[in-house]
């Protein structure tokens, strides 16, 4: 069973930014699709929680050099 959760963040500055996200978001088991918008700094990640757990999503971003949190609403 797949969720979308919504990330943001606020230190995307250049469209290289934005790959290298998607590319190590995608990489985690249980992600289904990762996609970055540039222009507001929202992540939407479809994945299995039980694989990949909102905090393991936060943390795959920190590890490419950006921070990130849950979105709130």
């Amino acid at each position: 069973m797949t969720q979308k959760t919504i990330l943001r963040s606020d230190e995307l500055s250049c469209p290289s930014c934005v790959h290298k996200i998607e590319k190590a978001l995608n990489a985690l088991p249980g992600v289904a699709k990762a996609e970055v918008r540039f222009n507001t700094g929202k992540i939407e990640v479809e994945h299995d929680p039980a694989q990949s757990s909102v905090e393991a999503l936060v943390e795959a971003v920190r590890g490419t050099g950006y921070e990130a949190r849950p979105a709130a609403f």
